[in-house]
């Protein structure tokens, strides 16, 4: 063979051979991207050809999201019961915007590729079913749900409500306020989509932010469970003497941190300073335990935590930096740079609840097969390796809360209902002292054999502008969940 043949045939061998690294590429490494990419049509039509499963609820087995037959090219629509009341939770099925919440971390089950879901898929090829996909069983109580998602749009406040099972960790109810239809990005119009998705996406309230897990806050003095609880496995009693000073200088400075209202704490012992939330108390109890023995304790009530899924993702919480004293005074009442997501507020009290052991939160409970065989079911598990507490302390700051809750104002008290709480109304924003402030509420039922521990917080005090707190905006909203919690909502 003459030299310029060698040379076409050696340039026609790479030729080939790039062609099939080109294909080896596309059909194997990438396969899975190609078949997963929301552009591919004959994906999207081979999904929307399979009944998606079901997400219902552990209650009674409602169902919250299901499908309706249609007349179009994609032979099933999404459909969901009250949309906006559960939407934090079950997210949305788009054919445009693709899958958020639920609908998103369980897609392969409810569309039915799930490896799991395989001996069924080969028995629907084989009997000639139509193919299903599976179930998901939520651990959300509709009852629970509802309160809280109620009492929550009727005074039209923008915030949060978790109310979690302190002894299993199951979710029994994720409000986040305002929210959005997930209904109307479920349509099969194109218009109709486009135009949810812009109504949502540009409005300021931002309803499609699932505050529960995706948004930090200040705590205020919802915090001041973790610093009593660190401050009661380091030694401290319930008896134990703190200050009563209205303000105290943070160290090092001349600023000054004063209780609320500038007001000389009621009492003067670690008891007091817990149920009248005595910021000077606390700034100095922070201050003598140190940046190591509050982070500890912090820590094993599941904050900093940064893989935690239930399994939708959470964003961490944080103490921040605590590398002065300054700092550790300011972060002992919950303000500065501590930032708790409103399900890890719920998590202080479901831990005091559950004698000092956190239990990691849970929104699924179980994966069902189409014919509702149960697949997979979840059983409660620690959060931490550590308890936050011992249980004789546990038992001890419960004591307090009651206190605490005796001593908290708002509506819907109720003594059957044996609350133990603590609330806080926490600074934000660039002018705290002009800004209406967060309010909050966490609290457990029935103290003596709990079982709910609830959070709530509403954004900027709601309508009650400067004056918010946590005790006369949020509680009522804690107390209707609990009452529905314990049956008699």
């Amino acid at each position: 063979m003459n030299t310029p043949l060698r040379k076409v045939g050696i340039a026609m061998l790479v030729m080939v051979t790039l062609l099939l690294a080109n294909a080896t590429y596309i059909q194997v490494v990438q396969a899975d991207d190609y078949r997963t990419d929301g552009r591919n049509s004959r994906v999207l039509l081979d999904e929307y050809a399979r009944e998606r499963g079901k997400i219902v609820s552990e209650e009674a087995g409602q169902v919250l999201a299901s499908v309706d037959p249609t007349n179009d090219t994609l032979k099933f629509q999404r459909t969901y019961l009250n949309g906006p009341m559960y939407a934090p939770v079950t997210g949305y099925y788009s054919v445009l915007y693709g899958a958020g919440g639920l609908e998103r971390t369980e897609d392969e089950f409810l569309n039915g590729s799930d490896p799991r879901l395989f001996v069924r898929r080969l028995s629907d090829m084989i009997t000639g079913r139509d193919p299903r996909g599976g179930n998901v069983r939520l651990t959300v109580r509709p009852s629970v749900q509802e309160a809280a998602y109620n009492a929550m749009v009727s005074r039209g406040y923008t915030g949060s409500v978790v109310a979690l099972d302190p002894k299993t960790g199951d979710i029994l109810a994720m409000v986040s306020t305002p929210s959005y239809d997930p209904g109307k990005l479920a349509s099969h119009d194109a218009d109709s989509q486009q135009q949810a998705w812009k109504t949502y996406t540009d409005d300021p309230a931002n309803p499609m932010l699932n505050r529960a897990v995706r948004e930090t806050y200040p705590p205020g003095s919802t915090f001041k469970i973790v610093t009593t609880a660190a401050a009661l496995e380091n030694g401290m009693r319930a008896d134990s003497p703190v200050t009563s000073d209205a303000n105290v200088t943070l160290p090092g400075t001349n600023t000054t941190l004063e209780n609320y209202g500038g007001a000389t704490c009621p009492g003067t012992t670690l008891a007091d300073a817990l149920r009248y939330s005595c910021n000077t108390a606390f700034a100095k109890i922070a201050g003598d335990l140190g940046k190591d023995k509050l982070e500890a304790t912090a820590a094993n009530f599941g904050i900093g935590m940064t893989d935690l899924e239930v399994p939708l993702g959470v964003v961490p919480s944080g103490l921040g930096d605590l590398a002065s004293q300054p700092a550790l005074y300011q972060s002992g009442i919950g303000q500065r740079d501590v930032r708790l997501t409103p399900l890890q507020d719920a998590l202080l009290a479901s831990t005091v609840a559950n004698s000092g052991v956190a239990m990691k939160p849970q929104l699924v409970k179980a994966l069902l097969a189409p014919d509702l065989s149960t697949i997979e079911e979840f059983s409660p598990s620690e959060l931490t390796g550590e308890p936050a507490m011992s249980a004789e302390n546990a038992k001890v700051l419960t004591d307090m809360m009651i206190a605490s809750e005796d001593n908290t104002k708002g509506g819907g008290k109720d003594p059957a209902l044996k609350i133990a709480s603590k609330t806080g109304t926490a600074e934000h924003g660039t002018d705290p002292k002009n800004t209406p402030p967060h309010a909050w509420y966490t609290a457990f039922a029935p103290y003596d054999n709990p079982q709910i521990a609830v959070a709530v917080i509403v954004e900027s005090g709601g309508n009650h502008g400067l004056a918010a707190t946590g005790g006369t905006v949020a509680a009522e909203i804690a107390r209707a969940t609990i009452a529905a919690g314990l049956g008699g909502g």
